[in-house]
This record gives C-alpha cells, structure tokens and sequence, in this order.
C-alpha cells in the first residue's frame, strides 16, 4: 500500500466517522453524559434508588463515544504522520494500525443498530425445553451453557433468576438476568426456536434424535409501569428453590411461580431467601412483559413460545445446530453460517448476534 492509497483511506474513514456521528446521535450523547456525571457528583447520589440504572446507563455511554473519539484522534495522528514522511519500517507498521481502524469502525458501525429504546437494558433470557423429555432438557441445558460461556467471554454479568431441573438430566428451563454493554440489544434476536440434530447420548442403539428449546429474551424495564394486574387473574404457586447446594441451597418453601392467567404468561423467581422478595421480583417481571405485549413488541412471540405450550416443530427454528450425518449451524433468518459447532456452543456466538443486528 503507497503513501497515497492511505492517505484516500485515511479520507474515507474520516467521512464514514462523520456518517456515524450523526447515525449514533452523538451530541445526544454527549449532553446526556454530561446530564449523568453532573447527578453522580451530587452529594445525595448515593442515596437514590437508581444509582445502578444511572452508572450502567453512563458506562454504555462512555463505551461508545470514547470508541468514536479513539478512533478520531488515530485518523488526525495517522494523517499528522503522513504529512512528516515515513521510511518503509513506519510505514509497514502505519498500514497495520489502517487495518484495525477499519475493525474498529466495523465495530461502531454495529452500534448503530443498538438504538431501540430498550437495547441498552439488562436482559431476561428465558430457555425452555421443548417436548421429548431427557433429549430436550439435555438440549436446554447445552443451550444453558452456551449462553453462560458467551456472557463470561464477553464480560457480561448474570444471575440465575429461577432453574427448574430435568428429572434424569438437563433443565426444564431457567431464567437469567443478564447485565453489561447493550444486553437486551445484542441478545434479542435470540428469540425463538433452537434445533438440535445428533447421535442422542441416551439411545443405546445410537439413533439421530432432533430435539428442540425455546429461547425468549426481554428487557428488564427500569421504570414505574402503569401496569393493572387484578390479583384474581393471578395463580401463585410456591416451591423449593433449587439452589447450588451446601449453604446456597433453600431449605424453605421461598421460590414463587407466578401465572397470568388472562395471557398465560409465566414468571418465576427463586435466587431471594424471602418469598415476599421473591415474589415482588416475578411480579416485575410479569409487568415488563404485558408492557411489552401493550406495545405489541413481543406479542405473538411470547404467544408461541410461552411455557409447555410452545410451537416447536420442524420449519419454526430459528437457528439449527446440526452434529451428525455433518457439523453445520444455520440461522435461518441471516442465512449466517459455520461448520464449528462445537465452538458456538462453547460460547462463540457473537457473529451470530452481529449478523441478525444488520438484517
């Protein structure tokens, strides 16, 4: 690459900076982390109820404007040290550092897409196993895991909200509250049926078996809802949680299980000791989702992928993880495809992700 060809890339990714500046709202930004940073330096921050919501919300901020202005002050530098000439060695090096800016607007670019009104909430990501018993809890739980790897990987904090086991193994489902940069913007196109197709582990004359689960992702909505839920549309069940044992484990009846009746939307918690905590925490989680539902956001989704009477069949997947007569995963939606399964499903997902953002 010559001198001059850098300095015409060095002009194009100056003009698309421009593009994202307006396309990312970014004197927006700007003023609303300067709203944000006057309120934590006030005396009484400390004392408020949304001091979590108000750090997370200027963390985001900062994550994305501090990525523009990196990039901004390489092009002026890059530029500045094109003008002073390079020897060879330099400029080998300049073209290297022209590469990662290019992966790094591809980056900020992705940005762009996480401007939904919610996308920068913590995320509820539900999995449920679908009908077929041990293959489908074992299928849920590997999902489980794919999920929990991708969150460690990526500096995503979770917490188990509720976890019902599988009688022999796996899980019948779990709920999670996933917290970190965009959660509800990255994960939302996870939404819908996940497809397995293998030799079954529990077949003795090792047969293909398909097996399906459900994944439906939320946004924990941090705002007083104007929600009227009536208490007679509302059956309430209490059981034992089911902790990681020693003195995590619940001995008490605390874990709620709460179902609206009306829309047959279910919501659970057990990670509080208290029943009453507990419960409050399901009953938050119940007006998130008929929030949702009001604005028809989530409707027909979590219509047909509510609970035991889920829609699983054949052509509903979203996404196929094929192990055998080949390896392949698939989402049907992007057309986004590879051949390592067992990478994705230790983890690696976020091309996955980024592919869905740009449909």
């Amino acid at each position: 690459m010559e001198t001059k060809e850098i300095e015409k890339k060095l002009s194009e990714f100056n003009d698309i900076l421009v593009d994202l500046k307006n396309k990312l709202n970014l004197d927006i930004k700007l003023v609303r982390m300067k709203e944000l940073e006057d309120l934590i330096s006030d005396v009484n921050f400390w004392s408020r109820n949304d001091t979590k919501e108000i750090l997370e919300e200027l963390k985001n901020i900062k994550s994305i404007v501090n990525k523009y202005k990196d990039i901004e002050e390489n092009i002026d530098t890059y530029r500045q040290m094109l003008e002073l000439g390079l020897n060879e060695k330099d400029l080998n090096e300049l073209i290297s550092e022209i590469n990662k800016i290019e992966k790094q607007l591809d980056e900020l670019k992705l940005s762009t897409f996480l401007c939904g009104e919610y996308d920068s909430s913590n995320a509820y990501i539900e999995i449920h196993s679908g009908a077929g018993g041990t293959e489908s809890n074992d299928w849920a739980n590997m999902l489980y895991r794919m999920y929990t790897r991708y969150f460690e990987k990526n500096d995503y904090k979770y917490e188990i909200i509720s976890k019902s086991e599988g009688e022999e193994v796996g899980i019948k489902g779990v709920v999670l509250l996933v917290k970190g940069y965009y959660p509800y913007g990255y994960l939302k196109g996870e939404t819908g049926v996940h497809r397995l197709v293998r030799i079954s582990p529990f077949d003795s004359n090792k047969r293909r078996h398909t097996s399906f689960a459900s994944v439906l992702v939320t946004p924990e909505i941090n705002k007083n809802l104007d929600i009227d839920i009536k208490e007679s549309d509302l059956k309430i069940d209490v059981y034992h949680s089911s902790g990681a044992g020693g003195q995590s484990v619940n001995t008490t009846d605390s874990a709620v299980r709460i179902t609206h009746l009306p829309t047959g939307i279910v919501t659970s918690c057990q990670v509080e000791r208290s029943q009453v905590k507990n419960k409050e925490r399901a009953l938050e989680m119940l007006k998130s989702k008929l929030f949702l539902m009001r604005l028809n956001e989530f409707n027909k989704k979590v219509q047909e992928l509510k609970g035991d009477v889920m829609d699983v069949n054949f052509g509903s997947a979203i996404r196929s993880y094929v192990m055998c007569p080949y390896t392949l995963v698939k989402d049907t939606r992007t057309n986004y495809e590879t051949s390592n399964v067992d990478k994705v499903l230790d983890g690696d997902i976020q091309e996955f992700l980024e592919e869905y953002l740009k449909i």
